[in-house]
C-alpha cells in the first residue's frame, strides 16, 4: 500500500508582536525624526549592516569628540595603525553619516563617538541612560535589547538587528519614561559585536 501523503495544513507563522506606542520602527531613515514626538522614546531605522562580517581580533576601542564634519577623518586616523581593510573606509563613511543624522535631530554641532569590539556582557542589566539622546547601532553580532514601558520583569526583551540604527531617549529628556534597554549578554559564547554609540559630547571629552 502506498502511504497517504501528509495533508496536514502548515502551521501558521506567529503574528508579530504589536509595537508599543512609544516606539517607532521603519525601513526609512526619516523614522528617526519621530524621536521629537513627546511620547516616542525609541526610534529605529531598520537597515542591513553596511559592513561585511569583519575580523575584529585587533580592533581597538575608538573614542573621540569632534565636529560632525571631522568624524570620518577621526575614524580613519584611529584605524590607520591596523592593516588596511576595505571595510575600514565603509565604517568611517557610515559613522560620519550617522553623526550627521544625530546632529540633525539634536542640533549638536559636536558629537562624542565610541566604537568598540564587545566580547562580554557589558551593560547587561536593563537600564535607562542618563543622557538626553543616544544613537546606537551594532554593525555585527547581536544588537541592543529593549523593553516596552511598564513591562513586567518576566517580559521577553525585544531587540534591534545588526545594522539597525536606534535613537534612545535617556532620563535627561524623558525622565522616568526613558527607554529601558541593555547589551545582549554574550559572555562565554565566543561571539563578537562591533558597537557604535554617538552622544552629545561630555564636558571632559578630548578634542
Amino acid at each position: 500500500m502506498i502511504p497517504m501523503a501528509d495533508t496536514a495544513p502548515p502551521r501558521p507563522l506567529p503574528l508579530p508582536l504589536p509595537l508599543p506606542d512609544h516606539v517607532r520602527i521603519d525601513s526609512d531613515s526619516t523614522v528617526l525624526a519621530t524621536i521629537d514626538q513627546p511620547q516616542v522614546t525609541l526610534a529605529v531605522w531598520e537597515r542591513p549592516s553596511p559592513l561585511p562580517a569583519p575580523a575584529l581580533a585587533d580592533f581597538p576601542t575608538i573614542r573621540f569628540a569632534a565636529n560632525t564634519q571631522g568624524v570620518a577623518a577621526k575614524v580613519r586616523d584611529a584605524l590607520a595603525p591596523l592593516p588596511a581593510e576595505p571595510w575600514h573606509e565603509m565604517l568611517a563613511t557610515d559613522v560620519a553619516r550617522l553623526a550627521m543624522l544625530y546632529a540633525t535631530w539634536t542640533g549638536e554641532e559636536r558629537v562624542e563617538v565610541r566604537i568598540e569590539r564587545v566580547t562580554g556582557n557589558g551593560c547587561w542589566k536593563f537600564h535607562a541612560d542618563y543622557v538626553r539622546l543616544r544613537l546606537i547601532t551594532t554593525y555585527c553580532g547581536q544588537a541592543t535589547q529593549w523593553l516596552p514601558q511598564d513591562a513586567p520583569d518576566e517580559t521577553a526583551p525585544r531587540a534591534l538587528s545588526a545594522g539597525d540604527v536606534g535613537l534612545f531617549k535617556g532620563r535627561e529628556c524623558a525622565g522616568d519614561r526613558a527607554i529601558i534597554h541593555r547589551s545582549p549578554p554574550i559572555a562565554g559564547t565566543g561571539e563578537d559585536r562591533l558597537l557604535l554609540v554617538i552622544d552629545a559630547p561630555w564636558p571632559e571629552a578630548d578634542t
